[in-house]
């Protein structure tokens, strides 16, 4: 499956980069970052979303996960402040999870996560930085896997997440990027 997923392409404003994964937390296991900057925006290079993908596999599954599978996902992204001091923005970013997920067909069992807002303001020496707001969001869930080629449409869906979160605008169905996704070595 591994080689499999060294196969995904995601549209050419995320960067993928292949990293260790956690070797404690299940017998096999898989990682991969992703970061979208300004530059794929049009603007800086200024990063404004940037998330890690975790699969770990377990034969015979452990008892939380419902299942032999467990996707573990870490992401934040820079938001406005008023989009920050929204109060339902974590129940927005939940939902952005789960309607990625169903977006793409995944099956799935035992999703879990939180949705953090984080806003930071700067003084002293650092007071002429902008002050900062971004979401953090971090889910799991467990993989209704018969067939590896069905762990697509989970990385598939984690990819449309952080681009919601970034703010990209979503691909018309049928539409795929012209250029190639850029990975890193």
């Amino acid at each position: 499956m591994i080689d499999l997923l060294r196969t995904f392409t995601p549209r050419n404003e995320i960067i993928l980069e292949e990293v260790p994964a956690p070797q404690k937390l299940a017998a096999y296991s898989f990682a991969f970052t992703a970061d979208i900057s300004n530059g794929a925006l049009g603007d800086s290079e200024d990063e404004v979303a940037s998330g890690r993908f975790v699969i770990l596999h377990e034969p015979g599954g452990q008892d939380t996960w419902e299942g032999d599978f467990r996707c573990v996902t870490f992401m934040r992204a820079d938001v406005d402040s008023e989009m920050q001091e929204d109060p339902l923005l974590p129940e927005v970013g939940w939902n952005w999870l789960l309607d990625s997920l169903n977006g793409t067909g995944a099956m799935y069992n035992a999703p879990s996560g939180t949705v953090t807002r984080v806003s930071s303001a700067s003084f002293g020496k650092l007071s002429p930085r902008n002050d900062e707001s971004e979401i953090e969001i971090r889910a799991s869930w467990s993989p209704v896997i018969t067939s590896p080629d069905e762990m697509f449409a989970h990385v598939q869906a984690w990819c449309n997440l952080i681009t919601e979160v970034a703010g990209l605008p979503p691909l018309p169905e049928g539409v795929s990027t012209i250029a190639s996704a850029r990975r890193r070595v």
